[in-house]
């Protein structure tokens, strides 16, 4: 999302490339520091860094920026911007420019002449265009998860080291235009090898505060588990977010006045530009603390015209410096962020230290940004969906090798999802912060990666099981659709799951029969329940569906590898009707409580409100009465002048109490042998089932709220609130990225004294996968199925924000209400699930942390219709399969399992665990890779950095000096590899490896 008058702030990682941190001069090499203009010591260095900020979607699509249409929207085409610099930086070999978004350079550069190809990589090789950050888009911080993160951040990285080779290696963070900024972003980013990390937007409080006390720039400590300084970073705060200074923007977009230059003039103006930019320069520098200062020469869509800009910028530098000769101290310079940070480092001073991270981010006393982190639910639980799938559809393309690619079923391809998954990052994309047709086109072109990785994924499955089958892709499980199988006497259900250990799931498929056999591999008889389709279903799926019925049966499958199951259609009963043998439908009386249970949970429902007044674990003996609805805050809807309305960014409830959905609930009970289920209804238009499945040691919720009425003219913010009786004293905890945990205190934040004057939307914090909170004995842990905004708003609560609908723009530049039609236009239903956990504190992360792992990484359910027939290239069918020799440990997670190139192979193994959260986990760990795989044998091993472009032994990154910090951790002994192909994992570890292979 961008604009000059909204958008403060983005940053840009800036490539500086070359292998030594030699100085500006320095023999060997053109790019990087080396290629840094000449300052002048003893004065204010000013250094302008000439860019644009490219949205990859926002107001218009992706395709609409690049080729500049849809101009009624917004003047904006990156191919313009990209001709017009290329040509300028040719006229003038002073000029600098600086790109981010290899989303949109990839594609100008698949048109480009061979002469134009060469001219660029002149200028990259003498850096004089540097490309920064390096993703493929600058991806939101908040609603992202760190997997996802780091293949889009790979993908770019990818691109630029194949095109341009090292001298287009990125050294600099550049997160301009992101909403707030987590700590695990800035850990990711420190692994991947970079430098420092600028950005623009940060609250409105803290930047005043330092401002005042010079803190612009500090060392952030991302992660409280890895060595000093691996997770440190450089972090620099813009002083103008991202753009100009006011009064010097010389874009074809905006309206300031150019610099005349002819004395025969009335109208010469440089004398005035001259002491105005100085005044401006001096003013910024009492904010930092070196004699070295950056301006931002440019802002959304930028240098469509670069002429305009650079023809004035030119005339800047030359009569500013010319006031030297006069006493003046301003140098002003062409530079790049990476020149910027380069003379910082060179300043040898001490910097302070953050440990915290930049959550939320409010520009006003009334606008905290934190609706995003809810907008647009079916948009994140998708995106969610689709990077699932996109780690079978890279896993299996390995597995299988070329004939995953080419088979039975035509030609897969995984570009075309991972393209689209690393678009889906950018910050108005699952951030849910673009208008509804760039939604609808980032959701479209997820969906044509799925058809694409659904053929890669047959081919792939037909050559490990040597069987050719009618596969069935059903992604509409959740609302029990399966168009193919519903009606079929037999077929076959294949689940195969990406974990590295063994899963056991349940799976639910939609049928109209009512009695069904279900037999594993061996042929033995799988138990198997058909439950009616609930009420709740039917409603959200209305013309999509017409099975009756689910069938339910629970599925083991190997680590990385599947399991298949046949199912066959036994005649119906005349008994059951609608419902199975032992899966009744009992109307819940108010006269006692209801209680459901397992092994592990027992769950009870007050009497009176049919809502769950209480959740026990049975093995500690542990009972916390617990109060669970959902209600809804009405939002603000800005009618006053001076009030600020809640929109797709931000969250402004007025009043600030909810209102509760419903006092009391309709419930109905399903009892089985390998479920027990309470419906509740709560009104028309939200729902719940509380189900536990035998075995599982978690209640699920799965709630269904949509379509949000308006007809009252009110926008509505709908939450699921959990109210306990623990003693939280104002303290909470959320994930950063799927990470590591934070402490969360209301009202507090720990770098600046906190004035808080949103009680409700200034305490929301993003949570990607868990929420929870927690006294000296017990822990409530809430997993997510995507991301959402959470909080505690008072002691022993919980709540999380599911849906939102709303009548007004929240003035943040969308230009329209965050009021989503849904499939039939009347409004969006969504569907999700939240996993709740009751355990003591010292045993919960070893249940949270293994769980919200294997929700992300979900088996992956295909069915097939009939037997199949024999594929050639196995000699026999196998319907059970692992490619691991033994499962990895519980804390070993294989994160990345991927094809490079024709030779080599990616693999990224990580730690799950922090420090000291876990007696039994929390330990480094090793694993062997020689003897990890039973499909293929590596053959060499070469470790990477975290963005897997550029050896690990070849990481060298500048060193700053810190001052104490407080609440230090203190450093604790970490294992070391006992040979190359040995690895060891020490607590939240991520390491990275080329491998090439040789099939077995």
């Amino acid at each position: 999302m961008a604009g000059l008058v909204r958008r403060p702030g983005s940053l840009y990682l800036l490539l500086s490339v070359c292998p030594f941190l030699l100085g500006p001069g320095a023999n060997g090499g053109r790019c990087g520091y080396q290629a840094c203009p000449a300052i002048k010591p003893g004065m204010l260095n000013v250094h302008l860094v000439p860019h644009t900020h490219d949205d990859v979607g926002w107001l218009k699509t992706v395709d609409q920026y690049y080729y500049g249409g849809q101009t009624d929207t917004q003047r904006a085409g990156v191919q313009y911007i990209l001709d017009s610099v290329i040509t300028e930086l040719q006229a003038d070999p002073r000029r600098r420019f600086i790109y981010v978004e290899v989303a949109f350079f990839y594609r100008w550069w698949r048109q480009q002449s061979d002469s134009t190809k060469e001219l660029v990589k002149q200028l990259v090789d003498e850096g004089r265009l540097e490309f920064v950050n390096g993703g493929w888009c600058m991806n939101d911080e908040a609603t992202t998860h760190y997997s996802s993160i780091i293949d889009q951040m790979t993908l770019g990285f990818q691109f630029l080291n194949d095109t341009f080779g090292k001298c287009a290696r990125p050294r600099v963070a550049w997160h301009i235009d992101p909403f707030g900024h987590s700590r695990e972003q800035a850990s990711l980013f420190a692994q991947m090898g970079f430098d420092g990390f600028f950005f623009g937007r940060l609250d409105y409080q803290d930047k005043l505060n330092r401002e005042n006390e010079r803190e612009m720039e500090q060392v952030w400590r991302a992660s409280v588990n890895l060595p000093e300084p691996s997770a440190d970073l450089f972090t620099g705060v813009l002083p103008n977010g991202y753009n100009p200074p006011r009064m010097l923007c010389w874009d074809m977009l905006c309206s300031d006045e150019p610099i005349k230059d002819d004395k025969n003039l009335d109208e010469y103006n440089v004398d005035q530009i001259v002491s105005y930019f100085n005044q401006t320069a001096y003013k910024q520098a009492t904010h930092y603390r070196t004699n070295h200062i950056i301006m931002t020469m440019g802002s959304d869509f930028h240098f469509q015209d670069a002429n305009m800009w650079y023809k004035n910028l030119d005339k800047l530098i030359k009569y500013v410096n010319a006031a030297q000769e006069t006493g003046s101290n301003v140098n002003v310079l062409y530079s790049t962020p990476s020149c910027y940070l380069y003379e910082l480092n060179r300043a040898n001073l001490t910097w302070s230290v953050k440990s915290d991270d930049f959550f939320p981010y409010a520009d006003g006393p009334h606008q905290f940004w934190t609706g995003y982190f809810t907008s647009r639910p079916a948009l994140k639980r998708y995106e969610r969906l689709s990077n699932n799938f996109l780690q079978v559809c890279n896993q299996l393309e390995v597995l299988a090798a070329a004939d995953s690619r080419s088979g039975p079923y035509g030609v897969g391809d995984s570009s075309v999802l991972r393209k689209a998954m690393a678009v889906a990052q950018h910050h108005d994309a699952v951030s849910g912060t673009e208008k509804q047709h760039v939604a609808n086109d980032y959701a479209k072109k997820l969906a044509r990666g799925w058809e694409q990785c659904e053929v890669l994924v047959s081919n792939a499955l037909s050559s490990l099981s040597g069987m050719k089958q009618n596969f069935i892709f059903c992604d509409q499980l959740n609302i029990s659709v399966c168009h193919g199988i519903e009606e079929l006497s037999k077929f076959t259900v294949t689940l195969y799951n990406p974990l590295a250990r063994a899963v056991s799931v349940y799976v639910r498929i939609p049928v109209n029969g009512t009695n069904y056999t279900v037999h594993d591999l061996r042929g033995g008889l799988v138990p198997n329940q058909v439950v009616a389709v609930s009420n709740f279903t039917k409603l959200l799926r209305k013309d999509r569906g017409y099975a009756v019925n689910e069938l339910v049966f629970q599925a083991r499958t190997l680590a990385l590898g599947f399991s298949t199951y046949s199912v066959t259609r036994k005649p119906d009963s005349p008994v059951l009707s609608r419902m199975t043998r032992s899966g009744r439908r009992h109307q819940h009386p108010r006269r006692t409580g209801l209680t459901i249970e397992n092994q592990y949970i027992r769950v009870t429902f007050d009497a009176h409100t049919g809502l769950i007044s209480g959740i026990e674990n049975l093995l500690k003996n542990l009972s916390l009465p617990v109060t669970q609805s959902f209600h809804w805050y009405t939002a603000s809807t800005g009618d006053k002048v001076s009030s600020q309305p809640s929109g797709a960014y931000i969250f402004r409830p007025k009043p600030e109490q909810p209102l509760p959905m419903a006092k009391n609930v309709k419930t109905y009970t399903v009892q089985t042998d390998l479920f027990q289920e309470v419906y509740q209804n709560f009104s028309a238009w939200c729902s719940q089932v509380v189900r536990l499945y035998k075995d599982q040691q978690f209640v699920e919720l799965e709630w269904t709220v949509g379509p949000i009425p308006t007809g009252d003219g009110i926008g509505k913010e709908v939450i699921s609130r959990f109210d306990t009786s623990l003693k939280t004293e104002g303290t909470f905890y959320t994930d950063s990225n799927g990470r590591e945990i934070l402490t969360r205190r209301r009202d507090y934040r720990p770098t600046w004294k906190f004035e808080q004057t949103e009680p409700v939307a200034g305490n929301y914090f993003p949570v990607n996968s868990r929420i929870y909170i927690k006294d000296s004995k017990m822990q409530l842990t809430v997993l997510t199925d995507r991301s959402q905004g959470g909080s505690s708003i008072k002691d022993g609560s919980l709540e999380l924000m599911v849906h939102r609908r709303l009548l007004r723009d929240d003035n943040r530049g969308v230009g329209e209400a965050l009021s989503e039609p849904g499939y039939d236009g009347k409004g969006l239903v969504v569907r999700g699930k939240h996993l709740v956990f009751l355990d003591t504190v010292s045993a919960s992360a070893e249940l949270h942390r293994l769980q919200a792992q294997a929700e992300y990484m979900a088996p992956w359910t295909v069915m097939a219709q009939g037997t199949g027939t024999a594929y050639s290239s196995r000699p026999k069918h196998i319907a059970e399969f692992s490619a691991l020799k033994e499962e990895l440990p519980p804390n070993v997670h294989l994160l990345t399992l991927a094809q490079w190139d024709s030779q080599s192979f990616l693999i990224r193994l990580e730690h799950q665990f922090e420090m000291g959260e876990s007696s039994v986990y929390s330990k480094p760990i090793t694993v062997d890779l020689d003897n990890l795989f039973s499909t293929f044998k590596i053959i060499s091993v070469e470790e990477m950095s975290l963005g897997f472009n550029q050896r690990k032994e070849d990481v060298s990154r500048l060193k700053w000096r810190t001052g104490p910090e407080k609440d230090s951790i203190k450093s604790v002994s970490r294992r070391k590899d006992s040979s190359k192909h040995e690895v060891v994992l020490n607590p939240m570890e991520i390491r990275t490896f080329r491998v090439r292979i040789q099939y077995l």
